[in-house]
């Protein structure tokens, strides 16, 4: 079945707005009249099964053509708007992409000259002069090619996940379960279309027949809190960055009720549990899902039930549902509890494969199991504790140390933002452990030394850090997500 009848098909007499907020309004009605019309659009002009790249902000435009895209029986590839030159050459290059669908803004930046691009003008004038398109199921097979999805890249080549219809569809289904979402619910988006999570707040919202509220401005906090009470949000997500600065950059958050917003999701990376536990204590009546996953499992693998929030705090939970998760170890075995291994997958949500990238697919993906590549343990219950990338262990001294314990001792320290623990050289060691902290200009009376008394007070003594480093901001990517080094 093709994802976007899956995800339109019930709407098509559906009264509200989909979209909603400062960069306009979208009905359902306008939503599937635009996406038929230009998906007939691209069925005579490209044919199907055609690459094409979208590179738009979030706006209902780069929604319509995002799913007329796919329903054409073509492949999206969402990219960010804000990436460098080389970096879109060689996706250009390796994708051979049909059209290219940007703003004006970017065409002009970029100078594109290459294939055929369309701008929000010339998408504009194609769906005023095409005639109105009843609704029609797509010819589709289930591990037909819907999109592809470039991971971030920071450490290396970015590579191409090939998700299909069937990934979409399965992955939104068991979203919707554990979220318990329906009709009524409406997220706030501040994630971009060219991320995964973005993607699965959409995907999600519109198969339910919710609506969602586009917010570019997550820079701009009030903003967003003003957004979660003026349009009734019953719903938020973020990614660790996203929280920290909700909790910690200003106190309206804190001291503002938003008696709609039922819950909040977060993944992305690993939130501390200090600032989970501020959250719910300044906002206890919103439910806090802790939620881990992957691009190359279309978004989202494991989830940890709110009613085991208190007793499994730090636990990334269990597979979500119709997914299977293991932790194993180096030979396949699932681990003992406390005992340290892989998180491995499996489930209709795990992706084709990495585009052109035959070799590395067959190191991911062996037999029907998605390895990860992600650390953890489980605990006598099945909960699992995610512990670290493998990339991510320091050696010192030969000595193992993961990252995230020394942060979880530094965030609790008041006025810290947020705490990186990186590896340095170290002529004795091999590797030592730098700590680089932000903090609020309202606490920068903290010190070098303050911050390895506290460590001393908390860890082993190869785990403290021998340099201790300030810096105003957070280093995040576009998509929210921290930035190492």
């Amino acid at each position: 079945m093709n994802c976007v009848d899956f995800l339109l098909q019930d709407h098509t007499n559906h009264p509200n707005d989909f979209i909603l907020g400062r960069t306009g309004v979208l009905s359902y009605a306008d939503l599937l009249s635009n996406v038929l019309k230009l998906s007939k659009w691209f069925e005579k002009t490209v044919g199907t099964e055609q690459n094409i790249i979208l590179m738009m902000p979030n706006s209902s435009l780069s929604v319509i053509c995002y799913l007329a895209i796919m329903k054409s029986g073509n492949v999206v590839v969402p990219l960010n708007p804000a990436i460098e030159r080389e970096g879109f050459n060689d996706i250009v290059e390796r994708c051979h992409p049909n059209y290219l669908i940007v703003s004006s803004q970017i065409k002009k930046k970029m100078n594109l000259n290459v294939g055929s691009v369309l701008t929000e003008n010339e998408v504009d004038s194609i769906l005023n002069v095409q005639e109105s398109v009843e609704w029609y199921s797509s010819a589709c097979i289930d591990d037909a090619l819907a999109q592809i999805i470039f991971t971030s890249g920071s450490t290396a080549k970015p590579k191409g996940v090939m998700i299909s219809h069937k990934n979409i569809i399965a992955n939104t289904t068991s979203i919707i379960e554990y979220l318990q979402l329906c009709e009524k619910d409406i997220v706030e988006i501040v994630l971009p279309f060219f991320y995964c999570y973005g993607l699965s707040l959409l995907h999600t919202h519109l198969k339910v027949g919710g609506s969602v509220v586009l917010n570019n401005t997550f820079i701009f906090l009030n903003s967003v809190l003003s957004d979660f009470n003026k349009y009734k949000c019953t719903g938020f997500a973020g990614v660790p960055s996203h929280f920290q600065i909700l909790l910690r950059k200003s106190d309206s958050f804190k001291n503002t009720k938003f008696p709609h917003l039922r819950y909040v999701t977060q993944a992305g990376g690993k939130l501390h549990t200090t600032f989970i536990d501020e959250f719910r204590k300044n906002h206890p009546e919103i439910d806090f899902v802790v939620m881990y996953g992957q691009t190359e499992a279309t978004a989202r693998l494991s989830y940890l039930p709110v009613e085991n929030l208190k007793d499994k705090l730090g636990s990334i939970g269990k597979g979500i549902p119709n997914v299977e998760l293991r932790v194993v170890n180096n030979e396949g075995v699932k681990v003992q509890p406390n005992e340290v291994g892989e998180i491995i997958a499996k489930g209709d949500n795990v992706m084709l494969g990495y585009y052109q990238e035959d070799e590395e697919t067959a190191k991911t993906i062996i037999g029907e199991w998605l390895y990860t590549g992600d650390l953890a343990t489980v605990d006598s219950d099945g909960f699992i504790y995610h512990a670290a990338r493998r990339k991510e262990i320091i050696k010192v001294g030969g000595r193992r140390v993961s990252p995230k314990e020394i942060e979880e001792v530094i965030v609790g320290i008041e006025g810290v933002i947020d705490c990186s623990i990186v590896a340095v050289e170290d002529e004795v060691l091999g590797e030592a452990i730098k700590a680089i902290l932000v903090v609020n200009n309202q606490n920068n009376n903290i010190s070098a030394e303050d911050v390895k008394r506290v460590c001393a007070d908390k860890l082993a003594s190869y785990k403290i850090p021998q340099v201790v480093e300030f810096q105003e901001n957070l280093n995040i990517n576009s998509t929210g997500k921290k930035v190492k080094g």
